[in-house]
């Protein structure tokens, strides 16, 4: 795939997700709050990627030879903790100042995980991302505007 569609595939389905976080909050305020309907959100998705695989002819399971270590699950639980907390929080912060502290904190770790080479290669932090990560903080302190009062609640 050419590297500028991927980049605007990317762009595409990250506009996507401040759209999640209100659906799954109004969810919350009909469930039984946040974690109830980060369930709801996560058992539908089952379901569409089951259907996806059943489709796509993928073959189910692991290699026979396959070991995993006990850590690879954890990428399952930081997705529930991730929408569960995202549901419960995108109502009280407003959905473009969620998204914004959301991808500030993705592009610290993601820098710090690069600069150590945690589970790939190391990328070190140069000047160069250093100066894009204060730039998207500045983004999210002139977007989140944490000055000025919240608007009242639904």
């Amino acid at each position: 795939m050419n590297p500028w569609l991927a980049m605007l595939v990317i762009v595409a389905i990250g506009a996507i997700l401040p759209l999640q976080g209100l659906v799954n909050a109004r969810l919350a305020t009909a469930l039984h709050g946040p974690v109830m309907a980060a369930f709801v959100s996560f058992l539908v998705g089952s379901v569409v990627l089951g259907a996806w695989l059943l489709v796509a002819r993928t073959p189910w399971g692991a290699a026979p030879d396959a070991r995993f270590p006990a850590w690879i699950w954890v990428g399952g639980v930081l997705g529930a903790v991730y929408v569960a907390v995202f549901t419960l929080l995108i109502p009280r912060v407003g959905a473009a100042a969620a998204i914004c502290l959301a991808v500030l904190g993705q592009v610290v770790a993601s820098m710090l995980l690069d600069h150590f080479g945690v589970l790939q290669a190391q990328r070190p932090a140069d000047w160069t991302r250093i100066t894009g990560a204060v730039l998207v903080l500045l983004g999210v302190v002139l977007v989140a505007a944490p000055w000025k009062s919240p608007p009242p609640a639904l």
